[in-house]
């Protein structure tokens, strides 16, 4: 359910594992998948994987798995309108950016919809044409189901982790992309050049320190070493620009709400100070309204 970059990515990969897969999105896509199937692009080369796609929630009914992959903003709404058509016995993974979104959908569909931190770089590099830039390991909540989920994703080039503190992993994915994804939309430089700025590391340092702190003060256990991680990103993934970045390139509504604007609030709920996560998530959002029909 929302086949964007990384919807496409992961159904792509279990589709090719012999999976029956059928990805939900937007028309363009739609029409290209069901013309000539997703065209999956990695290190290895580019190949053409069959499966089916869906404009609309039908596309859910019968499926034991469901990959919710929208936008935060979308999440109650998806909700909402799968309930329709989601059989029984069906397994809900929340695998969005942000760390509320799986409780937000369980309160919409009444059963327990299981958080999972993605770490994946990955672009639409056209209608139905999905390509990977790096990673793509998963850290998936402890449920009934999770051992299950993770043998099939692991047998599919999937590497999958089950973790019982899920929630501490999505607050460190948190992290990450409030280091890098308003920097990267502001500039709109892919993560190596964005290091190469001066003055980035030390903007990039404020922030996970006030990030950090907001976690602590909710509760959340942070690794010592999570700054070092952080800056050893644009290494791993020099040429990724962030997903923020590609929203506003092409004229949609980003995420920045549910990644710095989450900081800021929660920092004023629990009076912590987020001043520098406060400036790039007002900037973000002042560059959404360039793009973004006013209403």
């Amino acid at each position: 359910m929302g086949a964007g970059a990384v919807g496409c990515y992961y159904g792509g990969l279990l589709a090719r594992a012999g999976h029956s897969v059928t990805l939900i999105g937007r028309q363009q896509h739609v029409d290209a998948v069901r013309e000539r199937g997703l065209l999956l692009e990695t290190d290895a080369g580019r190949e053409t994987v069959p499966m089916a796609a869906a404009m609309n929630m039908s596309g859910a009914a019968g499926a034991e798995l469901v990959l919710v992959c929208v936008k935060s903003d979308d999440t109650e709404d998806v909700g909402r309108a799968l309930l329709a058509h989601l059989s029984p016995d069906a397994t809900l993974l929340s695998m969005q950016n942000g760390v509320d979104n799986a409780e937000r959908m369980t309160a919409v569909v009444g059963r327990e919809v299981v958080p999972v931190a993605v770490y994946v770089a990955t672009e639409m590099a056209g209608p139905g044409h999905v390509k990977h830039n790096g990673r793509g390991d998963l850290i998936i909540g402890r449920r009934p189901a999770s051992e299950t989920i993770a043998a099939a994703f692991t047998a599919a080039g999937i590497p999958t982790t089950i973790s019982a503190n899920a929630i501490d992993a999505l607050w460190g994915k948190l992290i990450l992309n409030c280091a890098y994804n308003a920097l990267s939309a502001v500039t709109q430089l892919p993560y190596g050049r964005l290091m190469n700025v001066a003055g980035v590391e030390a903007v990039m340092t404020d922030l996970v320190k006030e990030c950090t702190a907001v976690a602590t003060a909710s509760g959340i256990t942070i690794p010592a070493d999570c700054l070092q991680s952080v800056l050893a990103l644009a290494e791993a993934m020099p040429e990724q620009f962030s997903s923020t970045a590609q929203d506003l390139s092409r004229g949609r509504a980003s995420e920045i709400d549910h990644l710095n604007g989450f900081i800021v609030r929660r920092g004023e709920a629990l009076n912590v100070p987020t001043p520098v996560n406060r400036v790039l998530h007002t900037l973000v959002k002042a560059m959404e309204s360039k793009v973004q029909p006013t209403v």
